[in-house]
């Protein structure tokens, strides 16, 4: 694939507090410098965080970025996911991020969708061809999943329904994306499969995450990360050394693009976007 052919992008989340508002608009401002092809804004299933994402996607696209909404569906029915596709619509989004959201613990009304592929089909059905539909993909497999092979049936499905792209979730072994991709080309899945990924800021955090989304630190990147203790300077360097070779490597073997999860901060994915020479 040619470098211009590739896509590079951006997610953020919507920020709860008017402090979190005013940084995330200075992080943009950095890195809309690297024209990314896109910024996406991550969706709770809350009101309140369902407009914060609303009101982020319409910042950046006042900003010349085109955006794209997150849409879930867990406790969610037909009427009110109409609602949200119509506004959207009306605001001239023509970019979605298609997930099925966050199983909440306890006794809970999954509302009307239980799947991922069944808010991708809803979306066809509503709004037709208007919104480009990105999924998501897991490599490493789908915490839930019953096994890798019933996660490929559940992507596969999602792109049956009319999904027309895909976004990983982020992980720190090429191997497990290259063989997913290879997994999916034998199952005739042929959207393109952007690797997400994620810039290494803080070993704690990062080790919090991986656990709640099911994303492998490797065991030489966690030892590494462990000897540094508190010192943040030396992880942030370790950090950047590693995700700027993994991001080289997946490019190098064809992959269409990179999505970065910048967690509203500007300066690890401008220092690899400019390592790697993405723009």
């Amino acid at each position: 694939m040619s470098a211009a052919a590739r896509s590079y992008s951006l997610e953020f989340f919507p920020p709860r507090t008017a402090e979190g508002v005013e940084k995330l608009r200075a992080a943009r401002r950095q890195l809309s410098q690297l024209k990314p092809a896109f910024c996406s804004v991550t969706f709770g299933a809350g009101g309140s965080t369902r407009e914060g994402t609303l009101e982020t996607v319409l910042e950046i696209r006042a900003e010349g970025v085109p955006a794209a909404p997150h849409i879930s569906c867990i406790g969610s029915t037909r009427a009110s996911l109409a609602e949200v596709l119509a506004q959207y619509r009306g605001h001239g989004i023509r970019h979605l991020v298609a997930l099925r959201g966050d199983m909440p613990s306890g006794t809970f009304d999954a509302g009307e969708f239980r799947y991922a592929n069944e808010l991708v089909a809803f979306i066809r059905e509503v709004s037709g061809d208007w919104f480009h539909v990105d999924v998501a993909a897991y490599p490493e497999m789908h915490p839930q999943a019953g096994s890798p092979q019933a996660d490929l049936a559940n992507f596969k499905r999602k792109v049956e329904a009319g999904a027309n792209s895909a976004i990983t979730q982020y992980f720190f072994n090429a191997d497990a994306y290259l063989r997913f991709v290879d997994d999916c080309d034998a199952m005739g899945i042929r959207v393109p499969i952007v690797p997400g990924i994620m810039p290494i800021a803080s070993a704690s955090k990062l080790a919090r995450f991986s656990d709640a989304c099911g994303a492998e630190i490797p065991r030489w990147i966690r030892r590494r990360l462990e000897g540094y203790g508190d010192d943040v300077a030396s992880i942030r360097a370790f950090g950047l050394d590693v995700v700027t070779d993994l991001c080289a490597k997946l490019v190098a073997r064809g992959a269409p693009g990179l999505h970065f999860y910048t967690l509203n901060q500007a300066s690890l994915t401008t220092t690899i976007w400019q390592r790697l020479g993405l723009s």
